[in-house]
């Protein structure tokens, strides 16, 4: 059976700029679309906005924008009121429908980029317009900060044992393709979507042996406790009252400690608990694979 070719729709894609909406980017035009993607001055200025979606006659939305440091600052103004512009041009455009990749460490919100994405999440459910929410696991970028080290012949940091957490982590190719899909798939509309790539899950220290592996070395470790997150938090916040600097520091304080001690995994509703066999898998793309190309320096 053939497979159906998607509708060319026209599509305003915000944060082309980054890593998956650029990925995003190759996709839709890979597919034919129509696409407008306004530089990051053009997604400040609602007015400017505006125009450039209604001249475009957008139908579609895909907003990939977030926060770069978390900051709570920062994610008010990009992750909610950037969103917000963009919602609002969207229904001034008639855009049918809008496509969010949000994260999946929403569920359990501790940090301010995560309440400001829950706030926009909610405002974009209750818009009227066609919505799909995505909330993918890590990303392969996320899980390679460490390829240098493991290069250089130094130890990978694990926090504990390197079991605290797991994730099945997706591409960007993987997770593009999933997102443009959403435009002709009318089963996604209206739904929030947690997304990962193939599994299983993988735990830090399973990372960290897979890199050796491919690095043909052996492996080696160096334990860091998340207590050490704690305890600058604590220290920051001495001066957060009077300073944003330590406010800022002991919200990265906060995040540094979220992503040492949660998993990225779908939250079991009955349980309380992360599940694996709960996290949707999607795509081909391994972390081998990308290992593999990272130490090859392709």
């Amino acid at each position: 059976m053939t497979k159906a070719t998607p509708t060319p729709r026209r599509v305003l894609l915000a944060g082309a700029s980054g890593t998956i909406g650029a990925a995003v980017l190759r996709q839709l035009e890979a597919q034919g679309h129509a696409v407008t993607a306004p530089g990051r001055a053009t997604l400040t200025n609602p007015a400017a906005l505006a125009q450039a979606m209604a001249e475009a006659g957008c139908e579609v939305v895909i907003s990939c924008i977030a926060s770069r440091s978390g900051a709570p600052k920062d994610a008010q103004a990009v992750d909610y009121e950037a969103n917000v512009a963009l919602l609002e041009a969207a229904l001034a455009a008639g855009a049918g429908h809008f496509i969010l990749l949000s994260a999946i460490c929403v569920q359990k919100p501790r940090l301010a980029f995560q309440h400001a994405k829950l706030a926009f999440e909610a405002l974009l459910a209750t818009s009227g317009i066609g919505y799909t929410v995505i909330r993918p696991t890590a990303f392969f970028k996320s899980l390679s900060g460490q390829v240098k080290r493991v290069k250089a012949g130094k130890p990978f940091l694990i926090f504990g044992d390197g079991e605290l957490t797991r994730c099945k982590p997706i591409s960007d190719d993987d997770l593009a393709r999933f997102i443009v899909g959403c435009i002709d798939s009318p089963e996604r509309r209206g739904k929030i979507l947690p997304i990962g790539g193939p599994g299983p899950a993988i735990s830090l220290k399973q990372q960290g042996k897979l890199l050796f592996a491919v690095a043909g070395k052996e492996p080696r470790f160096k334990s860091v406790s998340p207590r050490l997150f704690t305890y600058a938090e604590r220290v920051l916040n001495l001066g957060a009252g009077v300073s944003g600097w330590f406010a800022e520091k002991a919200e990265y304080a906060r995040i540094a400690r979220y992503y040492a001690t949660e998993s990225m995994l779908v939250l079991d509703p009955e349980t309380g608990e992360y599940s694996a066999d709960l996290t949707p898998e999607y795509g081909s793309e391994t972390l081998e694979a990308h290992y593999r190309r990272l130490l090859a320096g392709v």
